[in-house]
């Protein structure tokens, strides 16, 4: 594919944007701030979790794992509800679960209830970005696409943001109790405006009717999608580019931070900080190179992974018992670009699957990241656990995952490049013939 600069064709029904588009869009974009917030706050809680539950590595993991669990199983059949049922009505319902689950993690008694909160948390969350995508999509030009995607995971780690600086600072101020039970009260305030003022698109720009989803379209509607290169390219750039980051940001970061490097609590929590803001730096400028170049997209995805696993060997088995300040400083920064990374699975999927797919698909990709992360967790847990806390074996786990998303892109990459052409092709011949 040539570097020249992405085609910016607008079809007749394409959505005109505007200040409405900006409102109503941010309306699904605050909800999922409030859900990254509730998602990645046991990330700071993680030491806290495991003196309050009395569970060791392998269990406080389960927390994460669960809640992923949920998260990653959740995204096909919550893309075929966006798809089916609308925006609004999924990111309500999403809203719910994920402000109960989170109540429920702040007054539990028990490891076990505690489970079961995360998981109702993950199950809410998970019905929060593929409808913030869908959102973008049905409210903006399709041109836009890239950099509304960003921008919406650029806030999504403003709610990181809030994890680390706000919640990790009340729990030591106010107390578990205190602090998970105030947070909670975020998913009621995002609501309201949520039931009062979002739509599902701007009047005369609706989706085409839908057949009633029975088993056999839903089938087919799965099928069609993954049939596509596109969406198996954007899964497992998702996949391979996403999870790194997650797995540090999540739960294992802060421990490795203080236990093996040695480092206090307070400035374990400025490097998790760095890795959020260095995250909101990607993300404007990737969206605007894959605005620009699509031919880039592949490029910035693998040269992500290359710099991520490069860091990341070099803090883990730097040969001294710790390793420097500044190589820690540089690793945080690199993998904030993970996130960013990420987002380019979902400008692999879109143009390859018509707009009545666009859930689908974008579940499919979703789940990429979500399971590598989860397998990552679990995996750091039990080695962890068999080797006396031994962070450069537990770490290592990474590689692997890594190396398998990279021979899956690499495969897929020009099978992809081929079918997007085709679908350009049809795309121009279909404006031109459209009647005025």
């Amino acid at each position: 594919m040539s570097s020249a600069a992405a085609p910016t064709l607008s079809l007749p029904g394409d959505p005109p944007g505007g200040r409405r588009a900006v409102w109503v869009w941010g309306i699904g974009v605050a909800v999922y701030f409030v859900a990254i917030i509730f998602r990645t706050s046991l990330g700071v809680a993680g030491l806290d979790a495991a003196d309050r539950f009395h569970v060791n590595a392998s269990a406080l993991a389960t927390f994460s794992i669960l809640q992923l669990l949920v998260y990653a199983g959740m995204q096909i059949p919550v893309g075929l509800m966006v798809d089916h049922l609308g925006t609004k009505k999924v990111l309500t319902m999403g809203a719910v679960l994920f402000t109960l689950g989170q109540l429920g993690f702040a007054l539990s008694p028990s490891y076990g209830m505690a489970l079961a909160s995360r998981a109702l948390l993950g199950c809410g969350d998970a019905m929060t970005f593929i409808s913030v995508l869908r959102l973008g999509a049905r409210w903006f030009p399709a041109r836009r696409g890239p950099l509304i995607g960003q921008i919406a995971a650029l806030f999504g780690m403003a709610g990181n943001l809030v994890s680390t600086l706000l919640i990790a600072r009340a729990l030591h101020g106010l107390g578990w109790t205190t602090t998970f039970v105030g947070s909670s009260m975020a998913g009621v305030v995002v609501l309201v405006p949520l039931l009062l003022f979002l739509k599902d698109h701007p009047e005369g720009h609706g989706p085409p009717p839908v057949e009633r989803a029975g088993a056999a379209h839903v089938r087919g509607q799965i099928a069609d999608a993954w049939r596509e290169p596109g969406t198996r390219l954007g899964m497992w750039v998702h996949f391979t580019t996403q999870f790194p980051a997650m797995v540090f940001l999540l739960l294992w970061g802060l421990p490795f931070l203080v236990e093996a490097q040695g480092l206090s609590r307070s400035v374990a929590g400025e490097l998790l900080t760095l890795v959020v803001l260095s995250n909101m730096a990607f993300g404007l400028v990737y969206g605007q190179i894959v605005a620009r170049h699509h031919a880039a997209r592949a490029p910035l995805a693998l040269g992500t992974v290359a710099a991520t696993a490069l860091l990341w060997a070099s803090a883990v088995f730097f040969p001294a018992d710790h390793a420097p300040m500044w190589l820690l400083i540089v690793l945080c920064a690199v993998l904030g670009a993970c996130g960013p990374a990420s987002m380019i699975g979902f400008d692999f999927a879109r143009p390859a699957n018509p707009p009545e797919r666009q859930g689908t698909a974008s579940g499919i990709v979703n789940m990429g990241g979500f399971i590598a992360s989860m397998t990552t967790l679990f995996a750091v847990g039990v080695l962890l656990d068999a080797t006396g806390d031994n962070y450069r074996i537990a770490f290592s786990s990474v590689f692997v995952l890594e190396a398998i998303g990279v021979v899956q892109i690499l495969r897929l990459r020009s099978r992809a490049a081929h079918r997007e052409r085709e679908h350009h092709v049809i795309s121009r011949v279909e404006a031109v013939h459209v009647p005025v």
